[in-house]
Order: C-alpha cells, then structure tokens, then sequence
C-alpha cells in the first residue's frame, strides 16, 4: 500500500511541477504537459535545503508539522533530482524535488488524496491547514485568515485543471486538482527579470 501510495506521490509531483513558458494560467485538460521548469537550465531553487526548511517550518507550526522526508526511488528518472516525501497522515503527505549536489528546494508540495466518508470534510480542512501554512512560510506577511485566502482563491481558481499556475512575487503557486483522486498544491520560486528602463 504504502508503495502505491508513493507512486502516487511520484506521478502527482511529476505533474505538478510541470510548466510551459509564457503559458496562461489555466490549461486545457487535453493540452500535451510540457517538461517540468526545474528541468530547463538555470531553473531556481530556494535558498535552502529540505532539512532547513524543516526545521524553520516546524518551529512556526507546532500543530503543523511535518515528519522527516523519506528518498523516494526515482532510478529510472534522468531529471537529475532528488525526490523526497514525508507522510503526515493516511490520506496527506508533504513532497519535494531536490536539486542534486546542493540539496536545495526546487518545489515543495501537499497532497491530499481524499477518502469519501463522514472524515472526508475534516481531512480536506486538516490539508487546506498545511496549504496555508506552507504558504505563510513563504509570505510572512499574510496571517492565518489571510493566508486562507489566498489559498482558496488560487485552489478554487485550478479546480478541475490537472494543471494551474500562478506567480505571486518569488513564489509560484501551483495545483493539479486531480478530483476524487488527489488535490496537490506545490510552491516553488521563480526567476525574477529586471525590468528594462
């Protein structure tokens, strides 16, 4: 089981880290995904390693946390990364995409995979909770409320779409609303241009 379930992971953190240059926000479900950005050269990561992030995560959410993360088998992948998951519970876990040799964050992620039943409402806000946190990390800015928002605003604006991306600062929000088979919210940084005067 728990092989399938990091499978699972696998194919969802594959999917959710994928992004076509110049691409609208909202992609047809039918449309060809393209290779994920952190393939391309000169793709950035976060200034810090999972380990790091963990520890700094944790220590602002005492009653978030996030559990070490487990090397995921990934032999037959030639993207030259490192892919890790943690398990929070039966039906969410945390994942990320390391970059070989330095070990930083390329993308962070939450999945949800939802288990029908009289649980299902208090499991989907237990993951919206780590969804916000993860981005209130990134935006300390944002309070709990606020935070929430912005979530919302972002899931609500991917539902349906396998594939949804949308850039706030250095950060870029993405989700994969898989339906009945798993939500994924990742947060990955981006490339930031100067602008020409």
């Amino acid at each position: 089981m728990n092989k399938v379930i990091f499978l699972g992971i696998t194919a969802l953190l594959m999917l959710t880290t994928a992004q076509a240059e110049d691409a609208p926000a909202a992609q047809d479900r039918t449309e060809h995904l393209p290779a994920a950005p952190y393939l391309q050269a000169g793709s950035p990561t976060f200034d810090m390693t999972i380990g790091q992030f963990r520890e700094k995560y944790n220590a602002i959410n005492p009653t978030l946390q996030i559990a070490e993360y487990r090397a995921i088998d990934n032999r037959g992948d030639k993207s030259n990364l490192t892919r890790a998951a943690s398990k929070i519970n039966e039906n969410l876990y945390a994942s990320t995409a390391l970059e070989q040799g330095t070990g930083k964050i390329k993308t962070l992620q939450i999945t949800w995979l939802p288990v029908p039943g009289p649980d299902e409402k208090a499991a989907r806000d237990k993951a919206l909770a780590y969804m916000a946190a993860m981005t209130r990390f990134f935006e300390p800015t944002l309070n709990v409320e606020q935070s929430l928002k912005r979530l919302n605003d972002v899931l609500n604006k991917g539902k349906g779409s396998r594939y949804f991306t949308q850039d706030e600062g250095a950060v870029r929000y993405i989700v994969a609303d898989n339906g009945d088979k798993g939500l994924t919210f990742a947060i990955e940084p981006i490339k930031l241009a100067m602008a020409a005067n």
